[in-house]
């Protein structure tokens, strides 16, 4: 051990991070930003030539400052897992998503884990970020790893560190926001807080990678549940012919007791819509029901159905029915300004729409084709926004308020405005064509 917190403390310590998705590349560049060498793997070819040929395929990070480092040799990219024997930490960042049945899909974790015990090498140290329910790292892992005889906290250190990372979020990025970490022992506890006091402007140790674990669960759920809760009275704002957004414009003034929260078509990302679910499977094995989890849960997994709902009212309205109707969808993506599709309730939204007989084009100036997800198989490309298009639709649909679209220009020429997002408070031309949904 005492070897390892050397090469951390003079930064020559090897960080290997392992899958270069939405939390993996930015805390590689952190890393490299920071002074450690360090190695980048990914099973996906294309991401890694994009990456050595300087090119970022997430919108939001740019990998302009990669270039020096892989230039002087500092930073690596590769898919050959062999090189994990060159690293002195490797942290883990895969996706951890959930079946058709709502329940944990470890697959991706496994592998890695898997990968990372033929390879393990003495005195290395191992840090899952990855969002997974309470008792992974411990019950999963460990054995895993243990295999050749490594004991942990002598041989080896293995801990959890829950990601932190919000797409999109300028004001909060891994420079800037505390590192919560729990270990499997005290010693590895210790290397896994000195590691991530290089880049953390805090590091919150914690007991147990257990707490660690639930730390994450407990940050996503809060927002689940919350988000749920404005979207249920969003419907009955609506039906009591109130503006939920003013409302929540209003108790926002409050200075203590109330934080807002924002209703919307749905739950999209990695994490909301998902994590809540981790906590829920587990909570079995203790004759456990997690009734708020599996309320909220349902209530946001309900909303594409109420959208599709406003949209039929507002066509009925004006004389039209959904089926054969033109409706153009803008935004793709689950929140504004990123090029993040996962998860989102547009593909819902779109799905359901075509059910019933709807013509659904879409624009998303940052996800120009749709890809093939676990449930939809859309084939699909962003059209412009042309005066001429708008004119044709016989409703637009806003589902993602990106800050590229003239709200006001889209009002003046759209037929029909259905707003999910709020996004045209600020159009004063042509309110009598906007519908809240």
């Amino acid at each position: 051990m005492k070897e390892l917190l050397e090469k951390i403390d003079e930064k020559r310590a090897v960080v290997g991070i392992i899958g270069l998705g939405y939390v993996g590349l930015p805390l590689l560049i952190r890393f490299g930003k920071t002074g450690f060498p360090v190695i980048g793997f990914d099973i996906d070819t294309k991401k890694i030539e994009s990456l050595l040929h300087g090119r970022s395929y997430i919108q939001h990070i740019p990998v302009d400052s990669m270039s020096e480092l892989l230039d002087t040799g500092h930073l690596q990219v590769t898919t050959d897992f062999e090189y994990l024997t060159r690293v002195d930490a490797v942290i883990i960042c895969v996706p951890t998503p959930l079946t058709e049945k709502l329940e944990p899909d470890l697959r991706f974790l496994k592998e890695t884990t898997n990968v990372v015990a033929e390879y393990l090498q003495q005195g290395q140290l191992v840090v899952l970020e990855s969002t997974t329910y309470p008792g992974t790292t411990e019950e999963m892992m460990l054995p895993r790893l243990e295999n050749k005889n490594f004991r942990v906290g002598h041989d080896f250190f293995l801990a959890f560190s829950p990601e932190r990372e919000d797409p999109g979020n300028k004001e909060f990025t891994s420079a800037n926001i505390p590192k919560v970490v729990g270990g499997i022992t005290p010693n590895c506890l210790r290397v896994a807080t000195a590691l991530y006091e290089n880049i953390a402007p805090r590091v919150v140790p914690v007991s147990s990678c257990k707490v660690a674990e639930m730390t994450k669960l407990l940050e996503n759920i809060y927002r689940s549940v919350n988000i749920a809760l404005v979207n249920e009275l969003k419907i009955l704002a609506t039906k009591m012919g109130i503006d939920i957004w003013e409302v929540i414009e209003a108790s926002s003034t409050k200075p203590f007791g109330f934080m807002p929260f924002y209703p919307g078509p749905g739950l999209g990302g990695h994490c909301i819509p998902i994590d809540p679910f981790y906590l829920s499977w587990k909570a079995r094995e203790y004759d456990f029901t997690t009734r708020f989890i599996q309320l909220a849960g349902e209530i946001n997994v309900s909303m594409p159905y109420y959208v599709v709902e406003r949209t039929i009212e507002a066509l009925n309205g004006r004389g039209k029915c959904l089926k054969d109707s033109r409706i153009l969808i803008l935004g793709i993506a689950y929140k504004k300004d990123i090029d993040d599709d996962r998860e989102s309730p547009a593909y819902a939204v779109i799905d359901l729409l075509m059910k019933k007989g709807a013509q659904v084009l879409y624009n998303d100036p940052l996800i120009p084709r749709l890809k093939p997800t676990r449930k939809y198989k859309f084939n699909m490309s962003s059209v412009p926004i042309q005066k001429e298009v708008l004119q044709s639709m016989d409703a637009v649909l806003i589902l993602t308020d990106h800050s590229a679209y003239d709200y006001q220009e889209i009002v003046r020429h759209a037929k029909l405005v259905i707003d999910t997002r709020n996004a045209t408070k600020d159009v004063n031309e042509g309110r009598g064509k906007i519908v809240k949904a």
